[in-house]
């Protein structure tokens, strides 16, 4: 559920997802997240958890390398699209339809959980990655991606509360040993992206 940009109206999330995803044939660039793929590079495979997997770019490419990837995510048609590519790709996902704040995966049953661009309200923001930390065994990571602030209007939801900054990170993570926490400027990955855009991204290890 990469890049929510909800505007507030009564529609669920799943039916603005699906009506989103269904209005185009792919809407997120299947290659993996670039920052991800570089943290990634020096862990040992595990089970990772995907929390609003999208199409599947980063779980797909995650599974390729050996990790055993729940794919999670309220609408059907992107895991449907997921589930495809990763058949074809020759590699299996856990495919879940649920909203996350509902999904109840066992304690310390992963060693990664990566959330990319993933944007709840700001009361939900330090819950979202709770919920992340219960899920993670003990000395396993977190990844996380989202918008910079400064990309208010151009990208990511319309509730500017809802964007991310460092320090905005790094008090929703203070139940972490914080890793990396920084904005950084790169090539668009959406396919309706600008030339440039700014994202924060952290990563942290569960105590």
């Amino acid at each position: 559920m990469e890049h929510d940009a909800r505007d507030g109206r009564s529609e669920s999330p799943a039916a603005f997802w699906n009506r989103r995803y269904q209005a185009v044939d792919g809407l997120w660039s299947r290659d993996p997240n670039a920052l991800l793929a570089e943290f990634v590079a020096s862990l040992a495979q595990g089970r990772a958890l995907d929390l609003g997997a999208g199409e599947g770019r980063n779980a797909i490419w995650l599974a390729k390398r050996g990790w055993r990837v729940t794919v999670l995510d309220v609408s059907a048609v992107a895991l449907t699209r997921a589930a495809e590519r990763a058949a074809e790709e020759g590699v299996e996902l856990d495919c879940v339809e649920a909203d996350w704040r509902e999904y109840r995966p066992a304690p310390a049953s992963h060693e990664l959980v990566v959330i990319s661009f993933m944007h709840p309200e700001p009361a939900e923001r330090v819950y979202m990655f709770e919920r992340a930390r219960d899920t993670l065994a003990p000395g396993g990571h977190l990844f996380v991606v989202g918008v910079d602030l400064v990309d208010h209007g151009r990208r990511g939801p319309p509730d500017p509360e809802r964007l991310y900054t460092t320090e905005r990170l790094r008090r929703a993570l203070e139940g972490f040993d914080l890793l990396r926490c920084e904005s950084v400027s790169s090539v668009a990955e959406h396919k309706e992206g600008r030339p440039r855009v700014v994202d924060v991204v952290a990563t942290a290890r569960k105590r």
